[in-house]
């Protein structure tokens, strides 16, 4: 039996009430935000005491696998496991393969926090309080969830009705409530008896298996298969991709924890939000004396109450009230914060448009194991790109068959192998590669390597690539 809690955290969600920082490849739980960590990795740091936690699993997707790894491998932190989900479905299947491969490594009474990626947590005393408490809760053989005190009829969350005390200082559940309409909320704000439900869990991995078999068979069926089949690669476990997608695609809420008896709840008051929306970013910023919060290249002019952020351009907002206005390297988003719960209603008619849908997908900003780049500029046969490569990492050896490229060195030194030769391309040094031969780009150095690419040919797509050698396993 593992004595420490095993954290589980869920990282493989798109966020897009977060649009335009927030895209399918790039979600909100790997940007920032507030401060200078991500979402993820603010989460990473709330289980890093080893005197409480074991090094944490992480349950995400194919697409973001190396954003996992290298925003743990920032703040020098060891996982337990990045388990990776062929398709998306739903927390119930994500708890049950953790619970399986938990109960593998460390038995059957080890216990799980599941905790999500993308939560804003100030982890004082209370917090602390609250998971010392729900420990004790589920070595007694309780599942148990976090309820937040609310602390206004927020309709955004789904509520947990409060029920008799137990003895761990945890209470018993005595319903779930889905998210209400406002004069439900109101009544359930004053009425004292219910709290938010937070998303966070912890019990013990044998019992959720064993309720999983209870109330949800089919799922824990699809994913046993799929943890049994599933394959090893680097640092990540593939779940079997034909046995996941026979999976219900179902929460944990609605598959278990509303249908157990076993269920109770943690009622706390520190502080949480799901940084659900841009209202809810807005209320954890630094508010300045007109009430705005403000990031990036802004000025404000006569604006109260108003969320202001740009990664680009300097946006001047002038005489509005109770406004988000985010500008993203491709796009802007002006809306009421108290209509942000609907931008997610807007992602989805720009995904059904052609010309708009790739402003869903991905960022002008696309993150590689190795660093990334930023598209800077699109045309008949050209494209121009900024290239970042992290200090020690090498993009893999490849060639393309529909274009050549030149490389301008404007910061750092790189490695550049072109065909059987090693070239050192330094500061305002520039490098021209055939249509057609191997090459590869390394950073030997200790600072960024960044690079400004030009390339030119018939047919400039990301598929154009032929890996002959590449570290990261990627074909």
């Amino acid at each position: 039996m593992a004595e420490k809690i095993i954290p589980v955290i869920m990282a493989g969600g798109k966020g897009t009430r977060l649009w335009p920082l927030s895209r399918a490849s790039a979600p909100k739980q790997f940007i920032q935000f507030i401060g200078d960590k991500t979402l993820f990795q603010a989460t990473l740091l709330r289980v890093s005491d080893k005197a409480l936690y074991e090094p944490p699993i992480v349950i995400t997707n194919e697409d973001f696998r190396f954003l996992v790894a290298e925003q743990a491998r920032e703040l020098n932190l060891t996982l337990s496991g990045i388990l990776l989900e062929p398709m998306a479905r739903n927390t119930a299947p994500a708890v049950a393969a953790a619970a399986i491969v938990v109960s593998q490594q460390f038995g059957e009474d080890a216990v799980l926090q599941v905790l999500a990626s993308d939560h804003e947590i100030i982890a004082d005393e209370r917090y602390f309080e609250a998971i010392a408490t729900a420990k004790r809760t589920a070595d007694l053989q309780k599942l148990v969830t976090f309820g937040i005190r609310p602390t206004e009829p927020a309709t955004g969350y789904g509520y947990i009705e409060i029920g008799e005390g137990l003895p761990s200082g945890a209470n018993s559940v005595k319903r779930f409530v889905e998210k209400p309409a406002l004069p439900q909320a109101e009544a359930m704000l004053s009425a004292g008896s219910f709290v938010w439900n937070s998303g966070i869990f912890m019990f013990q991995a044998g019992l959720m298996l064993e309720e999983m078999k209870r109330y949800a068979p089919a799922v824990l069926k699809a994913v046993t298969a799929s943890v049994s089949k599933a394959t090893k690669d680097l640092d990540f476990i593939r779940l079997d991709a034909e046995s996941f997608a026979a999976c219900p695609d179902i929460s944990v809420d609605y598959a278990i924890m509303e249908k157990t008896g076993n269920a109770a709840v943690v009622p706390s008051s520190f502080a949480w939000s799901d940084m659900g929306s841009w209202d809810a970013v807005w209320k954890l910023g630094e508010r300045d004396e007109a009430g705005n919060v403000a990031s990036g290249n802004a000025t404000l002019v006569n604006t109260k109450n108003s969320l202001v952020m740009s990664r680009t351009s300097h946006l001047a907002v002038q005489g509005l009230d109770g406004v988000a206005v985010i500008a993203s390297e491709d796009a802007v988003y002006v809306g009421r914060l108290d209509e942000s719960q609907n931008v997610g209603k807007l992602v989805q008619l720009l995904g059904q448009q052609k010309a708009t849908a790739p402003l869903t997908q991905t960022h002008p900003t696309s993150y590689r194991p190795w660093g990334g780049y930023t598209s800077i500029l699109n045309g008949d046969r050209f494209q121009v790109k900024r290239l970042f490569v992290t200090p020690g990492k090498k993009l893999s050896l490849q060639k393309h068959h529909h274009r050549s490229e030149h490389w301008i060195c404007v910061r750092g030194t790189a490695e550049v192998t072109i065909g059987d030769k090693i070239l050192t391309v330094r500061e305002n040094e520039s490098v021209y590669i055939p249509q057609g031969e191997v090459h590869r780009l390394a950073n030997p150095g200790k600072i960024l390597l960044e690079m400004i690419e030009v390339q030119t040919g018939s047919y400039l797509g990301e598929d154009d690539i032929i890996r002959i050698v590449d570290e990261f396993g990627r074909g």
